[in-house]
């Protein structure tokens, strides 16, 4: 059931109220009968147009709000241009603070602390070069909102349940970035009481040793999170052959981990565990080993191969984006040892 957010138009002296719905949503003036009730406290801060299914709660979570400004989480959920886009297609300036209540009807995309806001031409040259605590709250609103959203989709919720807790913590510890969470997040995460307040005066046998939530998250990860197992042979027998046939190495597991980490090149959704090519490695028909692979998206995977040498000088050598891949999955446990 599609709902709506709109400005009403009032004519007083003709009796009528216009609005303006867009495109999207003039398909609702095609009932015969709508409900029209004056906008909840939950709404208020909502720009016009379309309403969610449901107002993701985590959003207005504070214990989440250096979650959503990491840069590994803008990262995992698409990174900041998908940000940008997600932003471009809210229909209507999001300034709300204006007397006269006069808005351009063209849009436009400003930049903001990390962020990005939905403005109307006229607010946009207004206030582009105010630092402003109103555009603050709606750039932090946006980018966790986006957040929120991504992982919603990814993890296939419905649009009208919310996303839980627990489920954001599963996503983020699928992308490797679970000690992103805060202290006070890391601690429900775990089902622990918020930190007791360390008073000013005291006994020391009243004190009580704790780890911390974040090294037992990640303890837990590293026993969850390993996708190969080391086993290392000092004497393999091929090496003792005169004429030595070398194979290439081949794990499913590990390219399909590869996979699911975001392009290096764009931050989207990787699409291809990508076998590094030149450099001594690979040939034609044949490929390197499963080890020596990068995570890119079907363009930029294509690109390589199409200009080895462009594609290098524009994001950088393929062996130093490997090295760095490589030292990440070593540090959150892709790898561990028998």
């Amino acid at each position: 059931m599609k709902r709506a957010l709109l400005t009403p138009y009032v004519q007083k002296d003709l009796g009528v109220v216009i609005f303006k719905p867009g495109r999207e949503l003039i398909t609702l003036f095609g009932q015969k009968r709508l409900l029209i009730t004056v906008v909840p406290e939950e709404l208020e801060k909502l720009p016009s147009g379309a309403i969610p299914a449901v107002s993701q709660k985590l959003v207005d979570d504070k214990r989440l709000g250096d979650f959503f400004k990491d840069e590994r989480v803008i990262k995992a959920a698409g990174g900041r241009s998908g940000l940008e886009q997600w932003v471009s297609k809210l229909p209507a300036c999001q300034w709300g603070k204006t007397a006269d209540e006069y808005h351009d009807k063209n849009l436009t995309v400003h930049p903001y602390d990390g962020s990005f806001i939905r403005l109307c031409w006229h607010h946009e040259a207004k206030y582009r070069e105010m630092a402003l605590d109103e555009f603050w709250h709606i750039g932090g609103l946006n980018r966790a909102t986006w957040v929120v959203e991504m992982i919603r989709k990814e993890l296939q919720i419905p649009e009208d349940h919310h996303v839980s807790f627990h489920e954001l913590c599963w996503w983020a510890f699928s992308k490797g970035i679970i000690d992103a969470l805060p202290d006070s997040a890391a601690r429900k995460a775990l089902g622990w009481k918020a930190q007791p307040a360390i008073e000013s005066e005291g006994r020391e046998s009243d004190i009580q040793p704790e780890f911390s939530p974040h090294e037992v998250l990640e303890e837990y990860v590293e026993q969850v999170n390993a996708i190969i197992a080391l086993r290392v042979d000092p004497e393999p027998p091929e090496s003792f052959m005169l004429r030595k046939k070398l194979k290439p190495w081949r794990n499913e597991k590990y390219t399909r981990w590869v996979k699911s980490q975001p392009c290096l090149c764009c931050g989207q959704q990787a699409d291809d565990p990508h076998h590094l090519i030149g450099h001594g490695l690979g040939g034609t028909g044949t490929k390197t080993h499963d080890l020596f692979t990068i995570p890119l998206c079907r363009k930029h995977h294509d690109d390589l191969h199409r200009d080895m040498l462009a594609w290098e000088a524009e994001y950088g050598s393929q062996i130093n984006l490997f090295f760095d891949l490589f030292n990440y999955s070593l540090g959150v446990g892709v790898f561990a040892s028998k």
